[in-house]
């Protein structure tokens, strides 16, 4: 997430990018009704048609328990990622695409990039209870894109630019920090209204600022929208010193935290230069490509 963090939840838009750290799932018909998931997180055996969700595959079971009556066989699913499970690259939004993405092929059946974006977007919000489909979109459309909830909104950028991700070292779940985000929205609503807003404008402008292919405009709104993210009371001690430490280096035109807070990754616009930066760097690049079948 590169802007429009918690915003987005209220009907306005964010930017979100695509990063060439994939997860990779594979299908395989069986010869009976069972159903297996290996991946680095465990494993899983149940007969898919009396099968139980619960961690850590319950996105992939609740895809699989929605077309289980339409599949003719059991299943073997194998899931692979680029990346740790701590880091939050939009794990859950990838790989409930890619299964998604996975069912229709094992049913013979197309599918539009509109209608695999509906229907994952519908499986993360019946698992997670809330979730703007930001990550969602990143994963079936690739790139950058301008991003709204509702109503619904998806804007295609045609854009490349380095960014440096760096990880803080721990993580909150999303859901809790959208909950106490909630609870202080709840408290000042008029003054949480008008930074969504304030976000909402930043947007537009870095829209604008993609496309005129001025970074250091995008880097300052960047650095803007991270003020905001620390009114909203989701920035921490360490978060504040990367992002300190970020644009201390020549090549990072602005920095902010990158996704919902109190944890996770900071975002930098541009190339690091600091050979020997202090904290733990995420290598990542915006891919072009989102959801690949093959």
């Amino acid at each position: 997430m590169l802007l429009g963090e918690h915003a987005v939840l209220h009907g306005r838009r964010c930017l979100v990018a695509a990063v060439n750290r994939r997860i990779y799932l594979t299908v395989k018909k069986r010869p009976d009704r069972q159903l297996t998931i290996r991946s680095q997180l465990g494993e899983f055996h149940a007969e898919i048609d009396d099968l139980e969700i619960r961690e850590p595959f319950q996105f992939v079971l609740t895809v699989v328990a929605r077309y289980r009556n339409r599949l003719e066989t059991g299943i073997d699913i194998e899931i692979n990622s680029d990346f740790s499970e701590r880091i939050g690259f939009g794990s859950s939004a990838a790989v409930t695409v890619a299964a998604t993405a996975a069912m229709h092929v094992l049913l013979n059946e197309s599918l539009l990039p509109e209608n695999l974006f509906s229907e994952s977007c519908s499986i993360v919000r019946e698992v997670q209870g809330t979730g703007s489909g930001a990550d969602v979109a990143a994963s079936v459309y690739g790139g950058v894109l301008a991003y709204r909830q509702d109503p619904l909104d998806i804007l295609e950028l045609p854009a490349s630019f380095p960014i440096t991700l760096v990880y803080s070292g721990e993580k909150t779940p999303t859901v809790s920090v959208i909950a106490a985000v909630e609870a202080n929205r709840a408290r000042d609503p008029e003054i949480y209204s008008d930074l969504y807003d304030v976000i909402d404008h930043s947007v537009e402008s870095a829209v604008g600022a993609i496309r005129e292919r001025n970074l250091p405009a995008f880097g300052r709104l960047m650095n803007i929208n991270q003020g905001i993210m620390d009114a909203l009371g989701v920035n921490t001690q360490k978060l504040a010193s990367i992002v300190c430490a970020l644009r201390q280096d020549p090549g990072i035109l602005g920095a902010k935290i990158s996704g919902s807070g109190l944890g996770d990754c900071v975002v930098g616009l541009g190339t690091l230069k600091n050979e020997r930066f202090p904290h733990e760097l995420v290598p990542a690049e915006i891919d072009p490509e989102g959801v690949r079948i093959g």
